[in-house]
């Protein structure tokens, strides 16, 4: 998988500080020594200690790129309690509220990367999706870049029989369900930024639809349209083209006929779908019947590095979603700067 080779190597170029919050977990605990091992991350590994340790050496401990915090009984507790209470005060958030709620590992990874203690956080082996994604928007908060959070995954196509070859950014898969025009925009904008940031790729994005140019008329074709339009009046300097079918958008010579003279319809590599269906069946089919390796669900669009697995995850998800955050962070180092 080249394209992912090309982010491992990024990573290791400048590793970072990623928290998992479910590091009492073999599988995560696998996946973060092998980020450790390779060189692409330095971790805190969340969890009762003894546990940890049964699982691991305590010689990987004593250089620092391996750290241990439990939550219940963590130095950092009154610095956490008392930002918990001012970031969530409004929310009725108070000391004795805060207490409970920092003990929770998805909370405590991501008041970590909030005061600078980490600079990602990886949870979602054993926490729901909307655990994850709640606590990171609370906590985390949304880059003032964007006005929302969503997800999109990597597509990696490598496979000799694969036709194309690299990698595809597809979005939103995971987390947005019926997205308006303007989430459409703003999660076209966001997809589009992580393909240049995480595969240094130039986005070419697709709006999809069951239409091509004009070739049906519903107010579904509209919407994807409309938020092409916006997509263009808020970032020209990115290339976007809908409405256009999936066979518009990759295949060249499909786009000849139904798109022609369009600069993405045959080569877009950020395919935008309108509505979560349509994505979550979109990445399965390329998936399980196309053999595409998929990465994610990446979340996009949060202040800071925070990402979700999936339960059934194995170690190599959980060593690609830390390489993933890493590059992400690098990213977001360099816009402070």
């Amino acid at each position: 998988m080249k394209p992912f080779d090309d982010l491992v190597a990024r990573a290791k170029n400048n590793p970072k500080h990623i928290v998992l919050a479910e590091g009492e977990d073999p599988r995560v605990i696998e996946g973060a020594l092998r980020a450790v091992h390779g060189g692409l991350a330095y971790v805190t590994l969340l969890g009762r200690k003894e546990n940890i340790l049964s699982q691991i050496s305590e010689d990987i401990l004593e250089d620092g790129r391996v750290q241990i915090t439990d939550p219940q009984a963590s130095k950092y507790e009154e610095l956490f309690v008392q930002e918990l209470v001012s970031l969530r005060k409004h929310k009725g958030m108070n000391e004795e509220k805060a207490r409970l709620e920092i003990q929770k590992p998805q909370n405590f990874a991501n008041l970590m990367v909030r005061l600078g203690f980490a600079d990602g956080s990886v949870a979602g082996a054993q926490l729901t999706t909307a655990d994850v994604v709640r606590s990171a928007i609370q906590i985390i908060g949304v880059d003032p870049r964007y006005s929302m959070i969503s997800s999109f995954f990597i597509m990696m196509l490598c496979e000799p029989f694969h036709d194309m070859k690299g990698a595809l950014v597809f979005a939103d898969c995971g987390l947005v369900v019926t997205p308006s025009e303007e989430e459409l925009t703003q999660i076209g904008i966001a997809a589009a930024d992580s393909a240049s940031t995480l595969l240094a790729l130039e986005p070419r994005i697709a709006m999809l639809s069951f239409s091509t140019k004009g070739s049906a008329t519903h107010p579904h074709v509209d919407k994807v349209n409309h938020a092409a339009d916006r997509i263009k009046a808020l970032r020209p300097d990115l290339h976007v083209d809908g409405d256009l079918q999936l066979d518009a958008s990759i295949v060249p010579s499909v786009s000849e006929s139904k798109a022609p003279g369009s600069d993405v319809a045959g080569h877009a590599n950020v395919l935008i779908f309108p509505d979560l269906e349509a994505g979550n069946i979109g990445y399965k089919m390329a998936e399980r019947i196309g053999k595409a390796k998929a990465i994610g669900p990446i979340l996009q669009g949060l202040a800071k590095p925070a990402n979700d697995l999936s339960r059934g995850c194995d170690s190599d998800a959980v060593y690609r979603m830390i390489a993933v955050t890493v590059v992400q962070a690098q990213a977001q180092n360099k816009e402070e700067v």
